[in-house]
């Protein structure tokens, strides 16, 4: 029989024990061992199989236990030691406190410490028991989040709570891929619903085409010091189709994702607006917009800055200005398809006079998002392009990634060389007591592993003996196993195994045996299966009998995507073959709580992405801080940090036509490595068992990118490069907006007499026929501004090595000064540069626009060349 009604009875504590609620209250406990510890001693065979959920856990142990704890003197002092922890951790001064009040926050480009930053994500990947993420996007977050409260930076994270979270992954009998969806209930979860002062539920409303309007409820989870607020639309007088606006992850029609991201984007700066005025908190003066699923927030806070009724009513360019000076937005994606691409008519729907963000024109709208440039598609509203238009900071995850980001946006800035497209890259970091195993951290004895100290830790690390670092390698390669196995007995039962078919999982996988991990999302261009171009060679690899090799391998396909689905059949199906299974599984349902082991169990973390379409690849820097080794593409940060010495590059086939022939070639690379390389260095061991070379790897691999591949530098340069200088430039439009009035009349005034500004000719003298090193090149060039000034303008000399074509390559620019006015809007600018290298030498002159709230040459995408 099915219930008529149901809800979630919560558990009533003893009195001593009220700490335990404000424990599980905060998400901390997922990173913080100790504090999961004392939960742990509550009920320990609960604590397993809740999955570690302390909701779970204290809403199923009994209330004999509860007030057996309760009397527990030595329990009931450590709870408390638990709460005053938590409570120093949550209002201490940390990194950004301490840098704020000694003025040294800001970076190279100065700025200001903004108050608050809103940090809009469609997925957050915090902990296993909030599934709210499908992937890498998401599991960013969770840890830009995480480390943004580890170093006190003000941060407020803005998502959505879907009723579904992602898909549960299974397999069917055949290895395809099959998905459930199990149904999340608020009130088992560790957030709390905002509310008014009068108790009820606080919420924001939207208008949408035909009426009515679209409500949704914020729900709040505290990430340590960070509230990450999450918009449900299960409200009672919502229709049907709003209520599932907020049902799953990366699901349903072009139409449902509209409404999504109109959600999160217009929603999310309302639920922020909601959360200040309720809590105090401070609003945020940076809003970050990690990927362009949230950005319509830009639209939303033109829609404040216009409105005349409860804002100040200004126009839509100078609302425009202040929102982008404020506004970082980080692009992931390496490949156009990854792009949300609306059809123009449905944005139209959704945004004119009454829509979503009344008052904004719609002509405008429409035009941040048109693909107005060679090769664009007129019909598609395109929510990268968006996000580039209404940000004046951009970024990608990696060096490579900016380079591409730049390659693939240019025709947003087509006067510019690819590297001037204002595209920066932070490359992407991991949250290390997230990821790290404590016995990782127990190698450093005397450190503590949740200081901002990284340094310590490694320099403590670097000492421990080779074989106590082995030991504790061959014991988290045994926890592996163990949860491997566990994870291979279940899904195969699911599959439809019967029990007296399983007895070959006891002795799957070996705990001595060299363990190589693979687990991610599952599109083509990241090749699971590049592994089995020759799978008798893989075979004679897993099954060699004096280095054999094993694979643990996991990894979802999106819904819809076939094609994915069928690459993991094929690896299911090899994997099946009872002469190798024992030496290479596939795990079903790749999350947080399988990552966890998995990370510190492999010796060897495999990528083999095509280059360049990996925009960072996180995966293989949470395996290096458990002491792994990667064999990987040059790829995403691999590509950027891989130094010869910690670990392995397989070589890439770039350039090549034929797809399958540029797979043959890297799996064969892939193979030898293994067979000539990686399996030797492993099974080198000495007279103690102890392979003295691998373990060398691994010190080096923790000396050279321990520091590298952490969140907390990866929020820092946030701070010091974007979010300060965000900062300054808003609070000096912000200050009575007379800036950014006087920035908008100047952009008008720019763009409107650009089409005026030439450069008539450049003359030059001093290098002679036979210029030598040492040289000085003197220029003069002769210019006209129209009806602009020279301030308006920076005029610059170009110069740098030069190509067959005489492109310019390695560009280095210095400005010309104003020499002499003529009249009629025509000048001279001087300028003298050094040569300072031999060879091939080229230069030319340009004007360009020029204001001190720009943030770079290329902002306002206009230039003037010699003609």
């Amino acid at each position: 029989m099915r219930a008529i009604r149901r809800f979630t009875v919560r558990p009533v504590l003893p009195a001593r024990l009220g700490a335990l609620s404000e424990l599980a209250g905060n998400l901390r406990w997922s990173w913080h061992p100790p504090t999961q510890d004392v939960f742990a001693t509550v009920d320990a065979a609960l604590w397993e199989s809740t999955g570690h959920d302390p909701v779970r856990l204290l809403a199923s142990v009994g209330a004999d236990r509860l007030e057996e704890l309760a009397a527990d003197e030595a329990f009931v002092a450590r709870l408390d030691a638990a709460r005053a922890d938590l409570a120093a951790y949550v209002e201490g001064e940390r990194w950004y406190q301490q840098r704020t009040a000694a003025g040294t926050l800001a970076g190279p480009a100065g700025g200001a410490a903004p108050r608050a930053i809103g940090y809009f994500s469609p997925e957050f990947g915090i902990t296993a028991v909030l599934p709210q993420y499908s992937g890498g996007l998401g599991i960013l977050a969770g840890d830009h989040l995480k480390a943004a409260s580890d170093l006190g930076v003000p941060i407020i994270g803005v998502g959505l709570l879907y009723r579904h979270g992602y898909f549960r992954q299974s397999l069917s009998r055949e290895g395809w891929q099959q998905e459930t969806y199990p149904v999340l209930d608020p009130d088992e979860l560790p957030i709390s619903l905002l509310r008014e002062e009068n108790g009820t539920p606080a919420t924001i409303a939207i208008a949408m085409p035909g009426g009515p309007d679209l409500v949704a409820r914020i729900w709040v989870a505290s990430v340590g010091r960070v509230p990450l607020l999450m918009l449900d639309t299960e409200v009672e007088g919502n229709p049907e189709h709003y209520v599932d606006v907020t049902d799953r992850l990366y699901g349903g029609t072009s139409e449902h994702r509209l409404r999504q991201e109109l959600l999160l984007g217009v929603g999310g700066v309302r639920a922020l607006r909601v959360f200040s005025r309720l809590t105090g908190h401070p609003e945020p003066e940076v809003f970050h917009t990690n990927e362009g699923h949230a950005g319509f927030l830009g639209l939303e806070r033109i829609r404040e800055l216009t409105a005349a009724a409860d804002g100040p009513g200004l126009d839509f360019d100078t609302a425009l200005e202040i929102g982008r000076a404020s506004t970082v937005f980080t692009t992931h994606t390496p490949v156009p398809a990854g792009i949300d691409r609306f059809d123009r008519t449905l944005v139209e729907q959704y945004f004119s006079e009454g829509g979503a963000t009344p008052g904004v024109p719609l002509e405008r709208i429409l035009a941040l998002g048109a693909e107005d440039y060679d090769g664009g598609d007129g019909g598609v509203f395109n929510m990268a392009v968006m996000g580039f238009r209404l940000a004046q900071r951009a970024n990608g995850v990696s060096e490579l990634h900016g380079h591409v980001s730049r390659g693939m946006f240019r025709g947003l800035w087509p006067a510019f060389d690819e590297a001037e497209v204002p595209i920066t890259s932070i490359t992407n970091g991991v949250h290390a007591p997230t990821w790290v195993a404590r016995e990782v951290f127990g190698l450093a004895e005397g450190v503590d592993p949740h200081s901002d100290d990284a340094g310590a830790f490694l320099a403590a690390a670097d000492e421990v003996d080779a074989g106590r670092i082995w030991a504790v390698k061959r014991e988290l390669r045994q926890r592996l196993v163990d949860d491997a196995r566990a994870r291979l007995a279940r899904s195969w039962v699911e599959r439809g195994a019967a029990p007296a078919e399983l007895g070959w999982i006891d002795s799957a996988l070996d705990p001595v045996v060299l363990t190589i991990g693979f687990a991610r999302r599952v599109p083509s261009y990241k090749r699971l299966t590049l592994m089995l171009r020759d799978p008798a060679r893989l075979k004679r690899l897993l099954l060699d009998p004096e280095r054999p090799v094993q694979l643990v391998i996991a990894g979802k396909s999106h819904p819809a995507d076939d094609g994915g689905k069928r690459l993991i059949q094929e690896m299911v199906r090899f994997a099946d073959d009872p002469e190798v299974r024992h030496r290479i599984v596939f795990l079903p349902n790749y999350d947080i709580a399988m990552a966890q082991p998995l990370y510190p169990g492999c010796d060897v973390w495999l990528n083999n992405p095509l280059r360049p379409y990996e925009a960072c690849g996180t995966s293989g820097m949470k395996a290096a801080l458990n002491g792994g080794l990667n064999l990987s593409i040059l790829d995403g940060w691999w590509d950027e940090w891989y130094d010869g010495g910690n670990g392995w590059a397989i070589p890439s086939a770039d350039g090549l036509d034929d797809p399958d022939r540029r797979d043959d070639l890297e799996a064969t690379a892939l193979y030898d490595l293994l067979e000539n390389q990686v399996a030797p260095r492993f099974y080198d061991v000495d007279d103690a068992g102890v392979p003295t070379g691998w373990v060398e790897m691994l010190r080096h691999t923790l000396r050279s990118l321990g520091p590298k591949v952490l969140a907390t530098r990866m929020v820092r340069d946030y701070v010091r490069e974007l979010y300060a200088p965000a900062t300054g430039h808003a609070r000096e439009l912000n200050s009575d907006y007379a800036g950014a009035v006087d920035l908008a009349a100047w952009k008008r005034r720019v763009l409107g007499a650009w089409p005026a500004v030439r450069v008539e000719h450049v003359e030059s003298s001093g290098v002679g026929d036979s210029p030598e090193v040492g040289a000085v090149l003197s220029t003069r060039a002769f210019v006209s501004l129209g009806e602009l000034d020279p301030a308006d303008v920076t005029v610059q000399l170009v110069h740098g090595r030069a190509d067959a074509e005489d492109a310019i390559i390695d560009s280095h620019r210095a400005e010309l000064v104003l020499a002499e006015t003529y009249g009629g809007g025509r000048f001279r600018f001087d300028g003298d540069v050094a040569l300072s290298h031999a060879g091939a030498f080229g230069y030319t002159v340009r004007v360009l626009p020029q204001h001190p709230l720009l943030a770079s040459d290329a902002e306002l995408g206009v230039v003037a060349l010699p003609v």
